[in-house]
C-alpha cells in the first residue's frame, strides 16, 4: 500500500488557488453587501431565504441546520440574533417536545423583500455578468458534482451534530 499523497500537479495547485481566492473574495463581497444593506452576515440571509421558501415560512431546526450546513450550536446562535431583531421567531414542536421550528416573521419577510434586489445584483455583477451562458452551465455543472460528492451518505451520517 502506498501512502504517499497524491500531490497536486501546477495547474491544479493553480485552479484549487484560484477556487480558494475567488470563494473567499465573493464571500467577503456578498457579506459586505449584506451588511451594508441589512446588518446581516450572508449565512443570516440564507437562513431567511430558506424560510421564506418553506411552507408557512417554517422549518423544524434541525432541517434548517442541515439546509445551511452548520452546526445546531451555530444555528441557534443565528436564529437568536435573528429573534432579537425580530425577523425570525421560535415554536416548539407540538409532536416532539424536543424541537423547535424556526418561523420567519412578516417583518423578517420584509427586510428580505427589501434586501433580496441588492443582493442578487451583487450576485449578478459578481458572478453572471462576468461569465458566459456556456460558462455559467459549466459552474453549474462541475458546483453540482463537487456538492454532490461531499453529501453526506444518509441524512446527518457524517454530521453527528445533526443527530
Amino acid at each position: 500500500m502506498n501512502d504517499e499523497p497524491r500531490w497536486l500537479t501546477a495547474e491544479e495547485q493553480l485552479v484549487w488557488r484560484s477556487y480558494i481566492e475567488a470563494a473567499t473574495l465573493l464571500e467577503d463581497h456578498l457579506d459586505r453587501q449584506l451588511q451594508r444593506d441589512a446588518g446581516m452576515p450572508h449565512v443570516y440571509y440564507g437562513l431567511l431565504v430558506k424560510l421564506a421558501e418553506s411552507p408557512r415560512r417554517r422549518l423544524r431546526m434541525t432541517e434548517l441546520a442541515k439546509y445551511a450546513k452548520i452546526t445546531r450550536s451555530r444555528l441557534s446562535h443565528a436564529v437568536a440574533r435573528l429573534e432579537k431583531n425580530g425577523w425570525v421567531r421560535r415554536e416548539d414542536c407540538p409532536s416532539d417536545k424536543r424541537g423547535q421550528f424556526a418561523i420567519l416573521t412578516d417583518e423578517g419577510y420584509e427586510v428580505l423583500h427589501r434586501t433580496a434586489p441588492g443582493h442578487v445584483n451583487a450576485v449578478r455583477q459578481a458572478v453572471f455578468d462576468r461569465l458566459t451562458p456556456e460558462q455559467q452551465k459549466s459552474l453549474g455543472e462541475i458546483m453540482r458534482i463537487v456538492a454532490e460528492g461531499l453529501q453526506p451518505s444518509e441524512a446527518g451520517a457524517d454530521l453527528p451534530w445533526l443527530r
